[in-house]
């Protein structure tokens, strides 16, 4: 949700936690590539032009920026619950840069709920900045269901390529969903809500 914290990096948590991250990637066909940046370029964003508002089931979605990424998937949450839900049934925690590399990666505990990203570490494999810098929760809209099926099958690890807008969604009874415009952004409304219009997902080196 927009209001809700979408990184968050707390000074203690529960080692069990760490533990059932492990086990859900493990659930979910985790792909382990071999260290180095897979993903080097961060998130592009342009002006969206002259594109009329969008509509999803009885949602006005209307497009803030056009936005296109590719970036290795750090962890991917389903949710099958609520308003957002039913627009965004999956959350991917992305990363690039030295967020893509697996060296760094396995010196973080990373996990999802509640549509929130968090991560965790007992010492910092990179600057605290450049981890937030280089990594986002982001809220996918699927604009068809050949994107929707596609989203569904996206396992840790991997590479996702996708395209789209980032959106302001509205409904008729003044509830609303915002996007996040800045990766440099960390807290309430940090989250990237992305109606997506193409996605691809692959094994390193397979792009």
């Amino acid at each position: 949700m927009g209001s809700a914290p979408c990184l968050f990096c707390p000074a203690h948590r529960l080692a069990a936690l760490a533990v059932l991250a492990a086990v859900l990637a493990g659930c979910q066909g985790a792909v382990r590539p071999a260290p180095g940046i897979l993903a080097p370029d961060a998130p592009v964003q342009t002006a969206p032009g002259d594109v009329p508002l969008l509509r999803k089931d009885d949602y006005v979605v209307q497009p803030m920026a056009r936005f296109a990424v590719e970036a290795r998937v750090l962890s991917a949450k389903r949710y099958r619950r609520g308003r957002e839900a039913d627009l965004a049934p999956v959350d991917l925690a992305l990363g690039w840069g030295p967020m893509s590399d697996q060296a760094v990666l396995d010196q973080l505990d990373i996990s999802q709920a509640r549509r929130f990203y968090f991560w965790e570490a007992r010492r910092l494999p990179i600057p605290k900045r450049d981890i937030s810098r280089h990594s986002a929760n982001m809220h996918l809209i699927p604009a068809t269901e050949t994107v929707r099926e596609a989203l569904l099958k996206v396992r840790p690890g991997e590479l996702v390529r996708f395209s789209g807008y980032l959106v302001h969604v509205r409904a008729s009874d003044g509830w609303r969903w915002r996007s996040s415009l800045t990766r440099d952004d960390v807290g309430g409304g940090a989250c990237e809500l992305v109606w997506v219009e193409e996605l691809i997902s692959y094994e390193a080196g397979l792009g």
